[in-house]
């Protein structure tokens, strides 16, 4: 299974148990207000807007919390001003690591990552030391119980898909980062389920763990998701199954 399918069933997992609805909520808003900010608040004209207010809706986010945080990006109310830092390092066993983060303090953002690197047999690198390792795609992972494969191959490709490819129980619909919306639209309309769909960075190789680095791994991994100014990892390290 490739780095990136791995962590994201981990998350989906570890989410669908989680308890820290409030932490989950803080990172949405994060990103809504971000993305007005940057994009305008018109959610039908600003893509990642768009997508940041589906994903507070699939975490079941109240409808005031959404439109105040939408409000704060563009202006209508008061707001804290945060900036977006990409950390890059290396985990356990060289396996590369990217951070998106969200912050309000970069003094307290980075000692903290660089804490949780440490902490997790890993280390913080300088910018651009693992960023070319990965290409920025859309993403669409779909149960292949779910679908016949020729139906979602004649819907993704017809839409502009750039690949569809197997992992474990899993088709992966692969896109460029600007047909992903369409792609998404055409999957929904032919009434396909799926378990994961976003823009995100997709490793161009993998590099396997196991026993105690696959281990310091997940504990790092982990430990950078659960940290408040951190919105997203991705990681190029590939764990077996069984270590999951």
């Amino acid at each position: 299974m490739s780095g990136h399918s791995k962590w994201s069933s981990i998350k989906h997992k570890k989410a669908a148990t989680d308890a820290k609805r409030g932490k989950i909520f803080t990172k949405l808003i994060k990103e809504i207000t971000v993305a007005a900010r940057m994009g305008g608040g018109d959610i039908e004209a600003n893509p990642r807007l768009r997508s940041a207010v589906q994903a507070g809706k699939a975490e079941n986010m109240p409808k005031d919390n959404i439109e105040r945080a939408i409000k704060k990006g563009t202006g209508e109310l008061e707001g804290v001003s945060y900036e977006e830092i990409i950390y890059e390092g290396y985990g356990p066993g060289g396996a590369a690591v990217l951070v998106e983060s969200l912050t309000d303090n970069k003094n307290r953002t980075v000692a903290d990552i660089r804490s949780i690197f440490g902490k997790n047999g890993g280390n913080l690198g300088e910018n651009g030391c693992v960023a070319w390792m990965f290409d920025k795609k859309g993403y669409i992972a779909v149960e292949q119980s779910a679908v016949d494969e020729d139906t979602l191959m004649e819907t993704a490709l017809e839409a502009g898909a750039e690949d569809i490819r197997e992992d474990n129980d899993n088709y992966e619909v692969i896109t460029e980062p600007g047909d992903f919306e369409a792609i998404k639209e055409a999957i929904d309309k032919a009434s396909i389920s799926y378990i994961d769909a976003e823009v995100t960075m997709l490793p161009q190789n993998t590099t396997d763990l196991t026993g105690k680095e696959a281990e310091q791994m997940l504990r790092l991994m982990e430990s950078l998701e659960d940290c408040d100014d951190v919105q997203k990892v991705y990681t190029n390290a590939d764990i077996p199954e069984e270590m999951v």
